[in-house]
């Protein structure tokens, strides 16, 4: 009884490899001999047209979304790098505390806030000045927070979406474009072997015909089902609108409540009672001095009308800045860059870094005292570029 069953899998295994061969034969006849394939409408055409922009378009969205929420080259690669694929990591990071969030991405506005509350408390809480430091960066810190929450909002509303979008429906339309390709070219070949006097019996082309047939009406739906749910993806936009807005409102009050409160530290300070001052001499101090200032006018026996004699010495120029006799491609840093993933090159401001290769439009791979890696474009001046 198994006899049967191995000769059934191996006709339908050669039945499999004859389609592909028939076709690679039908593709390579119309792409080098001038074979003419079936050819669909306009219409069609112009839903592949309109999928594979909306393709390119979500898979760009998504990057250059990403890059607006964390604009910071550094945080960006520190991200992936400790959170694996980026999809991975906007879900995984979205669902951490604050404390958590900050040390795998801290937001500028609150590592400004922190600057300010802690210089403002070592000026001193009972000055005013110190005091509107600290309320200033309390407010930096409280914007951070609503940008965390931004974040959430975006990748949960936005990002997640168009993800789905793309790894759902997307593919699901390539895959039936493909499958379309495939079953059409087979049946091309079907056909152009019968024309030449081949003996294919008609059963076959009708089968391939009628594969042919399925799969051109799965496309075409799969492609119009993707092309008209503009409502769902205008509802996203509008999502993503909110947030930004609600984003801003929030942060519009927060400032709007500092202002109020820098304002009146100001009136305070204005009006508070300030003590004469006066500073104090060497004498004050106990210390003795060999040349004791005189109120005629004299300082330690020279007078007023005499001038000092001219150094014999010429008064020190500034020597102009030497411009590095540089020939192969190079950088010159602006500020300094402290590595915080692997393989990043640190630097000083100032340092001469040579270029080996452009990872990408915001990273340069370079060497500085044989140490070799990458770093932000935006950390340095670039004086000989690479070869193109």
């Amino acid at each position: 009884m198994p006899v049967p069953a191995r000769k059934d899998s191996g006709k339908m295994a050669f039945a499999g490899l004859r389609k592909q061969i028939n076709k690679a034969n039908q593709y390579v006849s119309e792409k080098m001999g001038g074979a003419e394939g079936t050819k669909l409408d306009d219409e069609f055409t112009e839903m592949e047209r309109k999928t594979d922009v909306t393709n390119e378009l979500i898979e760009e969205l998504q990057v250059k979304t990403k890059e607006f929420l964390h604009p910071n080259p550094t945080s960006r690669a520190k991200m992936a790098a400790v959170k694996g694929t980026s999809h991975i990591s906007f879900n995984r990071i979205s669902k951490l505390s604050g404390q958590a969030k900050a040390a795998t991405y801290p937001q500028p506005e609150g590592v400004l806030g922190d600057c300010m509350v802690n210089f403002g408390r070592k000026l001193g809480d009972e000055e005013p000045f110190a005091q509107s430091m600290i309320e200033t960066g309390e407010a930096m810190k409280q914007i951070a927070d609503i940008k965390y929450a931004l974040d959430d909002s975006m990748k949960q509303n936005f990002l997640e979406p168009l993800h789905h979008l793309q790894t759902k429906d997307l593919k699901e339309v390539m895959h039936h474009r493909k499958k379309l390709q495939g079953r059409r070219l087979d049946y091309d070949c079907k056909k152009r072997k019968r024309d030449r006097g081949a003996h294919i019996p008609d059963e076959e082309i009708k089968m391939a015909e009628d594969k042919f047939a399925e799969s051109l009406h799965l496309a075409q739906m799969s492609m119009h089902n993707l092309l008209e749910n503009d409502v769902e993806q205008i509802s996203q936009l509008a999502t993503f609108a909110e947030s930004l807005l609600d984003h801003h409102r929030q942060c519009s009050d927060i400032l709007t409540a500092l202002q109020e409160t820098l304002q009146e530290k100001k009136q305070e300070a204005a009006a508070r009672a300030r003590p004469d001052f006066q500073p104090k001499t060497l004498a004050d101090l106990g210390i003795q001095s060999s040349a004791a200032y005189q109120p005629d006018g004299t300082n330690g026996g020279l007078s007023s009308g005499s001038a000092p004699s001219a150094s014999p010495l010429p008064s020190p120029m500034r020597s102009p800045a030497r411009t590095p006799n540089v020939q192969s491609p190079c950088a010159q840093a602006l500020f300094d860059f402290e590595p915080e993933n692997p393989g990043e090159l640190g630097f000083k401001e100032g340092d001469t870094i040579k270029l080996t290769q452009q990872i990408d439009d915001n990273w340069l791979e370079g060497t500085l005292n044989g140490r070799t890696g990458y770093f932000p474009t935006t950390y340095v001046q670039t004086l000989v570029p690479l070869n193109r």
